[in-house]
């Protein structure tokens, strides 16, 4: 039986990291991607990154079909620490979506490193 933290470091293997700098350009630039922030309501409620869509890790994968159809678009998942986007990653990918990413640190890196934040 493995344990939380040995299935999140098992998703990291099969999955796209990108660090915070490079989410950081991607919507500094504008480009086309989905942001999702699959944190729970009272996290978001205290902040979220910019352009993100939030859709809780617990319905993401009863609701991603109807948000995205296009199995190829490109989607960058965070969480809080970049444990549960990472387990969110790996479950699309097997889901069939072919660009999927998780943001490493999640919220808090990007926090730390002075970045906007919304409400």
């Amino acid at each position: 039986m493995m344990s939380w933290n040995e299935m999140m470091l098992a998703a990291k293997q099969e999955i796209t990291l990108l660090q915070v700098g490079d989410v950081k350009e991607k919507v500094g630039n504008d480009e086309d991607f989905a942001l999702i922030d699959c944190r729970e309501k009272d996290e978001v409620d205290k902040g979220r990154l910019p352009k993100s869509i939030f859709i809780p890790r617990g319905v993401l994968e009863m609701t991603m079909e109807r948000h995205f159809p296009e199995r190829d678009k490109s989607i960058i998942l965070y969480c809080a620490g970049g444990g549960r986007s990472a387990m969110a990653a790996q479950s699309l990918k097997k889901m069939g979506y072919t660009n999927v990413a998780s943001m490493e640190g999640g919220f808090g890196a990007w926090k730390q490193f002075g970045l906007p934040v919304e409400s």
